[in-house]
């Protein structure tokens, strides 16, 4: 746009003005037929910074399918597990077939946030996906449980490569109301992806495609995986970060070698009876978290780029959602576990009748996830937990009701209520978490903000089921599967009082 004075309301000129008169304004003089074409002639000078494409609904709707492949696939083993067991005949392994995943998954995310940043992220969302629909076929056709396994942390990798991508897209290419909304949905598909995969799983298994059995709940990735590739390359804008950070070799090291020496023994170590290696890893895990911290801090105060900077601790934002994270995840994860073997082994549920079973509560989380922004922006963050924590607990209380006046003869129109409530409060916890903890991460380190909440999202899934489901597993040859239960939704409730704390505590700006 130009800034000259407009020709009429220019002080007339003490004398006539000369045709040639060099010194006249320049942007007075004719132009030749190529500055009429291609502008007048500016001196080169540093290019401006890009900024990347506005995202658009269907960019999203690509978006958060994709950060649903890798959500569905850590729980839908668990409907499948007899089948898989009875398959390959093999039956201690078959914990490695979670723990794998979970492992790697959670090993790898940061990185995959930094190289989102680094290398384009569109691109690595892209080929996060491909790779996870060629880990999906080797998961498939495993002739083996060793090679599931192997298969499995395969597509952990992948997922990591993936599901960061994410969320620092919606950071960077959205902002104000659309990028909050956007990040509710991304958290109700991450409630009800969960749940969507034990649905699915026990639809799957139940109808046996092409006597496929369990396999088909990896091979029906494939054709998603190439919906989204088809889609993706279109609709997904690409962003960066404007200065891309350094590797961090020892931080990578340090942090997937902690995360494995502390998920490892509590997956496996129960089932080996504590063997002396799970209590070395154990004490190996603390070491190498000290370690990790120092390393990062060093790199930050050297002014290099560490890979999960220790400055973002210190925003108040980010150590809320953390706090927020460690109940939900760890209840969520393990109740969904001991909800499988309840269904499956307790009530004598068949698959199909197990995966149809949870359909109340995944409905219920969609509901509560998708109206959570509203009701945030309505009330505060702070409320929301609140009112989330007091819907789970009742939802919590009517389930062990039911348990302890129908045993065993309990159809699964009885849970029904139950199940609503506790989808009703996970479904606002999600969004929440998410929207607590991105609100305290600046833009530019959007990969790394969005590597870390996923790191705790999916180390807090897998310490759930390692920590509450074993106890689960470990109380139930003694007390019974429903005693079981119901020691470990009281220690779940306890947590749920510490979101009501949290939640009455929280500033009313928050998120």
């Amino acid at each position: 746009m130009s800034h000259d004075i407009p020709t009429a309301a220019r002080p007339a000129p003490d004398r006539k003005p000369d045709h040639c008169d060099r010194t006249r304004n320049p942007s007075d003089r004719k132009q030749n037929p190529s500055e009429r074409k291609h502008g007048p002639y500016r001196a080169p000078g540093p290019p401006a910074p890009q900024t990347p494409a506005a995202l658009h609904p269907s960019g999203l709707v690509t978006l958060l399918l994709g950060a649903a492949l890798p959500m569905i696939d850590f729980f839908v083993v668990n409907v499948a597990f007899p089948s898989i067991e009875s398959d390959l005949g093999a039956s201690a392994a078959l914990e490695m077939v979670v723990a794998g995943y979970a492992v790697v998954y959670a090993s790898l995310l940061v990185l995959g946030g930094r190289l989102g940043d680094a290398r384009g992220r569109r691109r690595l969302f892209l080929w996060g996906v491909a790779a996870f629909g060629v880990t999906s076929l080797a998961c498939g056709f495993a002739p083996g449980v060793w090679w599931l396994t192997a298969a499995r942390a395969a597509q952990g990798a992948a997922s990591a490569m993936m599901f960061p991508q994410v969320l620092a897209t919606i950071q960077a290419t959205s902002e104000g109301r659309a990028r909050s909304r956007a990040i509710g949905l991304f958290g109700s598909v991450g409630g009800i992806s969960v749940v969507t995969g034990q649905v699915l799983g026990g639809v799957l298994v139940a109808a046996d495609l092409g006597g496929t059995g369990w396999r088909a709940i990896f091979l029906i990735n494939v054709p998603v995986v190439l919906v989204i590739l088809a889609i993706g390359a279109r609709t997904v804008p690409e962003s960066r970060s404007e200065s891309p950070a350094r590797g961090d070799t020892a931080g990578t090291v340090l942090l997937a070698c902690g995360l494995v020496a502390l998920l490892l023994p509590l997956t496996e170590g129960r089932a080996a009876g504590w063997p002396w290696w799970s209590i070395a890893l154990l004490g190996a895990a603390a070491v190498l978290a000290c370690s990790f911290y120092a390393v990062e801090r060093r790199e930050e105060r050297a002014g290099r780029s560490p890979l999960l900077p220790p400055s973002l601790l210190r925003e108040p934002g980010v150590r809320r959602g953390l706090l927020i994270g460690a109940p939900v995840f760890l209840g969520f994860s393990s109740f969904m576990f001991e909800s499988a073997l309840l269904l499956q082994q307790g009530l004598r549920y068949g698959a199909l009748k197990a995966g149809l079973t949870l359909v109340p509560m995944g409905l219920a989380q969609f509901t509560a996830s998708v109206r959570a922004p509203r009701l945030t922006e309505r009330f505060g963050a702070g409320r929301v937990l609140v009112l989330s924590a007091v819907a789970q607990g009742t939802g919590l209380g009517a389930l062990l009701l039911a348990l302890f006046t129908q045993w065993p003869a309990l159809p699964p129109v009885a849970l029904a209520p139950a199940l609503l409530l506790c989808g009703l409060g996970q479904g606002l916890q999600l969004p929440t978490y998410y929207r607590v903890l991105l609100s305290g991460v600046p833009a530019a380190r959007a990969g790394a903000g969005s590597g870390l909440a996923a790191t705790a999202q999916q180390s807090g899934l897998a310490l759930g089921v390692a920590t509450l489901g074993s106890l689960f597993l470990a109380l139930t040859p003694q007390y019974g599967m429903r005693e079981a239960l119901a020691a470990v939704l009281a220690l779940q409730a306890c947590g749920l009082l510490a979101l009501v704390v949290m939640g009455v505590r929280m500033p009313r700006a928050v998120g």
